[in-house]
C-alpha cells in the first residue's frame, strides 16, 4: 500500500509471504472470521473475538537472518482511534496535541513565568475523551513489510545517511533509495532520467526547485545520474532531528533518519543494567511486550513491584526500515519489533499492478 519500500518493491506489488520461514506463529484470537484480517469489510467491524486468548506460540521457531524481507504486525498498533486507525496511530496523535495544547497555552500566557510545559498524560486524555480509542491483539494488528537490518544482539547506528551494525558499514539492498538534490545549468526531465535508467514511479520523489532538482536514486541510478550531461553534482537530503524519532525524548536523544544511534537490540537471555538514559529505550518493551509492571518511585525502578537495576529480556527484538529511507515509518520511528509480532519472510511477487500488469515484476523473488 506504501512506498516505504520502493524500489525494491512497488506499490501495488502483491506478494506471497511464507509463514513457515520463522516457524509457524499460533493465532493469539483463534475464533475470528477466516480469510479477513482485523476488520470484516462491508460491515466494518471486528472480525475476531477476544472471548479465547491464546499466549504468544511459535513451532519450530527460527529466528529471523539479518537483511530479510520481512512481514510483521505494526507494534504501535496496539492502541488506535477509530477515526484514523493506522494511517494515524494512536501515539502519533498524542504527540500532535501535545504540541497543539502546549502552542494554545503559548498563546494564552506570553510570559514564560507563567506557562506550564503540557504533560503527555494531558494530551492522552483530550485524545480519550475527543476521538474512540480501541486496542487489538497482537496478531490483529496492521500487517507491515520492511527489511530486517539488525537482529537481536545488534548495535546499530546511522551516520549522515549510512547505516552501521556492529561497527561495520550494512549491507545496502540494491533496489534501496535516497533522494539527492542533481545541480545542473541544464534541462533536465523524466525522460531524460528514464534514458539515463532511473526508475520513476508513482512514490518517487521528482521535482524542480530554484537551481537543483530532487529524485529518489539506488546506488547504482546515483551513479548514472552523474554521468548526465550538465550535472554539476549530486547531493544527499539530509533530514533534521524530529521529535517523533525513536525513543520520542529530546532530553535524551535528539536524533534524525539520517543521523541514529548507536543503539543495542535485545537480545532473549540477555541483561542490561537500568539508568536514567536507557529506560526511555527499553521502557515499552519490559513493560508492553514482556507484560511487567514498572513504577518509578523515589528514584528507583519497581518492576513487578520488586526494586531492580536490572532486566533479563525474555523475546528477541529486531529493527526493521524500509529499503526507501526518507519515505517509511518503520523502527526509528516507533522502536523493537518483537519476536512475537513477526508474521513471515516475504518470498515472491505473485502479482504487479499500476494502470495494467507490469509484467516484468510476475514472479520476482525478493532479495
Amino acid at each position: 500500500p506504501t512506498g516505504s519500500m520502493e524500489k525494491t518493491l512497488l506499490v501495488n506489488d502483491f506478494l506471497f509471504v511464507s509463514k513457515f520461514s520463522y516457524g509457524p506463529r499460533i493465532p493469539n484470537t483463534p475464533l475470528a472470521v477466516p480469510f479477513v484480517h482485523h476488520t470484516l469489510p462491508i460491515f466494518n467491524t471486528k472480525s475476531y473475538s477476544e472471548a479465547i486468548h491464546i499466549p504468544y506460540t511459535r513451532w519450530f521457531a527460527t529466528p529471523i537472518k539479518r537483511n530479510d524481507v520481512v512481514v510483521f504486525n505494526l507494534p504501535a498498533g496496539d492502541t488506535l482511534t477509530k477515526e484514523f486507525d493506522s494511517k494515524n496511530p494512536y501515539y502519533d496523535i498524542v504527540q500532535e496535541i501535545q504540541v497543539d495544547l502546549m502552542n494554545q497555552r503559548r498563546a494564552q500566557y506570553p510570559n514564560e513565568n507563567q506557562l506550564r510545559a503540557v504533560t503527555e498524560l494531558e494530551a492522552r486524555n483530550y485524545v480519550w475523551e475527543n476521538y474512540t480509542v480501541v486496542t487489538r491483539p497482537v496478531d490483529k494488528r496492521e500487517n507491515y513489510i520492511k527489511r530486517c537490518v539488525a537482529i537481536a544482539g545488534d548495535s546499530l547506528e546511522i551516520k549522515e545517511g549510512i547505516l552501521f551494525i556492529n561497527g561495520k558499514p550494512a549491507f545496502v539492498p540494491p533496489g534501496s533509495a535516497s533522494p539527492y538534490q542533481v545541480f545542473s545549468a541544464s534541462l533536465i526531465t523524466e525522460d531524460v532520467l528514464e534514458g539515463a535508467g532511473v526508475q520513476l514511479n508513482d512514490m518517487a520523489d521528482f521535482e524542480s526547485r530554484s537551481g537543483y532538482y530532487v529524485t529518489n536514486l539506488t546506488e547504482k541510478e546515483l551513479a548514472a545520474v552523474k554521468t548526465i550531461k550538465g550535472v554539476d553534482s549530486v547531493k544527499m537530503v539530509m533530514d533534521a532531528p524530529d521529535a517523533r524519532i525513536f525513543p520520542r525524548d529530546r532530553d535524551i536523544a535528539q536524533w534524525s533518519v539520517d543521523n541514529f544511534g548507536p543503539l543495542w537490540i535485545p537480545e532473549k537471555g540477555k541483561s542490561i543494567e537500568l539508568n536514567a538514559r536507557n529506560i526511555a529505550f527499553y521502557k515499552r518493551a519490559i513493560r508492553v511486550y514482556e507484560n511487567n509492571t514498572w513504577e518509578e518511585k523515589d528514584g528507583k525502578i519497581f518492576i513487578n513491584d520488586q526494586p531492580t537495576t536490572s532486566y533479563t529480556f525474555k523475546m528477541n527484538y529486531y529493527w526493521m526500515m524500509g529499503d526507501n529511507r526518507h519515505n517509511s515509518q518503520d523502527s526509528r520511528f516507533w522502536g523493537f519489533v518483537p519476536e512475537d509480532h513477526v508474521v513471515g519472510e516475504a518470498g515472491m511477487i505473485w502479482m504487479s499492478w499500476n494502470k495494467g500488469v507490469r509484467w516484468n515484476r510476475l514472479f520476482n523473488i525478493i532479495h
